[in-house]
């Protein structure tokens, strides 16, 4: 089954469809590298190796941060994701 997409006729539109796809590209590959990052953080969420889940834990906060300056995820969102990552850093390290 074939599925046409609609080309708009002005420009600016046009010129907006491009814009958008540079943007929809950009946001997938920031929430890939977050995604990867995060199980990352959750494989080492193991006694022996609390130390690199630190270090990932800060890179994990670094790029949520990010993410939430490039408007890509809501302020909110990081919000919770970090404060889980913080409650499941703390059980490992105590």
């Amino acid at each position: 089954m074939l599925v046409s997409t609609a080309m708009p006729n002005i420009h600016s539109a046009v010129k907006r469809v491009r814009a958008d796809k540079k943007l929809r590209l950009r946001n997938l590959e920031f929430k890939s590298g977050l995604k990867t990052l995060t199980k990352q953080f959750l494989a080492a969420l193991k006694p022996d190796q609390a130390n690199e889940a630190k270090e990932l834990y800060q890179s994990l906060v670094k790029r949520l941060d990010q993410g939430v300056t490039k408007s890509i995820l809501h302020k909110n969102t990081a919000s919770r994701k970090k404060s889980r990552f913080a409650l499941r850093l703390a059980k490992v390290q105590s």
